[in-house]
């Protein structure tokens, strides 16, 4: 499993080597190792939301990333507006994917359900996802936010379709 913890300079940027876990001499190619690898910057979402890699195996298709939810997040009643929650899920299930794709490849969520299980206030939470299936072209995923006592606050699932490059 990769692991990393998070500069300063830019929020995907990373201490992690993106090699294949099967072979430690192939470098992973794409938008989200080149993200990682500072080859391209983060995507705006993400940095809005405080997107931090935690763990990645992109091999058992999993993902564990944290977000930091600000005030500016917050709704008339002092939570975490609920639009912000299933968009950081969306950020958590999406690279889950994203981590497996090969050069080229990319995968547009087509679909995402979302449960709100608490309200959720400003700090710091965590994502983990999972690719539950992966077919040719689509792809079914599944995973939750926790708060930092660990309680889930929200659950997702999502279907992904896979893009190739015209040939």
């Amino acid at each position: 499993m990769h692991k990393s913890t998070v500069g300063k300079s830019n929020a995907y940027a990373v201490a992690v080597q993106s090699r294949n876990l099967r072979d430690p001499g192939v470098v992973r190619q794409g938008p989200f190792w080149d993200v990682l690898e500072g080859r391209r910057d983060p995507p705006p979402a993400a940095v809005l939301l405080g997107w931090e890699l935690v763990a990645v195996d992109p091999d058992a298709g999993t993902i564990e990333v944290s977000f930091t939810a600000t005030e500016q997040f917050l709704n008339p009643a002092g939570d975490v507006q609920g639009g912000f929650l299933a968009a950081m899920l969306d950020d958590t299930l999406g690279p889950a994917l994203v981590s497996t794709l090969d050069e080229g490849e990319w995968a547009p969520t087509i679909d995402l359900q979302v449960q709100f299980l608490r309200p959720v206030k400003p700090g710091k939470l965590r994502g983990l996802g999972r690719v539950v299936r992966r077919g040719r072209d689509i792809a079914f995923l599944a995973g939750e936010l926790r708060n930092a006592p660990a309680d889930v606050v929200a659950t997702a699932t999502a279907s992904a379709i896979i893009r190739r490059p015209v040939s």
